[in-house]
């Protein structure tokens, strides 16, 4: 059983849980069909879509019939060229997240992120809006390395802090964070804010679902008394 007292590390993913990149990314994806005469998704659409990399993204947004190799190849290029021009056009860090941000600063709780977003891409959204703070990893999808939920990077970051697996809080917003969170041995929290549902959250391991960053500190606060 997983032990929730005492967290001394914390473990952020990216999307849906410290920024909101859902305008911006339906945005892009929708241009890039759309540039092929092809069918359109709501912004809501796409919170079934993200979370497993850009190249996952440009599959699942288009028609079943038209996900080739050759496709799906050249839409992800797309996708990642025009995204890394524009990609905080409408991101920005939800409310709540500076404040948290600040005070686990101030409590001197090592953060990381780990994220399936391209690395290259996860590091630029992080310079722009989240710079202010110091993260010991930042960590997205790098070609040929395990991606969550396979839980190595995570492992890694546990190392990196000197602070073991259990007294590591996770937080994020999918199935995929839950699932590299309880493969990692961490305390699996859930983000209600961001993209999916608390049923997934819970179904994929989330022991406790939280409705605000303010909730986080509470929670936190509360666990290392």
């Amino acid at each position: 059983m997983l032990e929730s007292k005492n967290f001394k590390a914390i473990l952020f993913d990216l999307d849906g849980t410290l920024v909101d990149t859902l305008e911006d990314l339906s945005e892009i994806m929708n241009t890039v069909l759309r540039r092929r005469g092809l069918p359109t998704h709501p912004k809501e659409a796409y919170k079934q879509m993200v979370g497993w990399g850009l190249r996952s993204l440009a599959e699942k947004s288009l028609p079943e019939g038209r996900r080739d190799e050759e496709t799906v190849s050249e839409c992800e290029k797309e996708l990642v060229s025009l995204y890394f021009k524009t990609p905080v056009v409408k991101t920005k860090p939800y409310p709540g997240i500076p404040e948290l941000l600040n005070k686990l600063t101030g409590k001197k709780i090592p953060m990381g992120i780990l994220t399936n977003k391209t690395h290259h891409l996860a590091e630029e959204v992080v310079n722009r809006l989240l710079s202010r703070w110091e993260f010991v990893l930042i960590r997205g999808s790098i070609p040929g390395k395990p991606k969550k939920p396979d839980p190595s990077v995570a492992i890694e970051f546990c190392e990196k802090v000197g602070i073991p697996p259990e007294k590591t809080f996770f937080l994020g917003d999918s199935n995929i964070d839950m699932k590299t969170a309880v493969a990692a041995g961490m305390f699996p929290a859930g983000a209600l804010w961001g993209f999916r549902t608390a049923e997934e959250l819970k179904e994929s391991g989330a022991k406790v679902l939280l409705s605000s960053p303010e909730e986080v500190i509470s929670y936190f606060d509360k666990q290392r008394r």
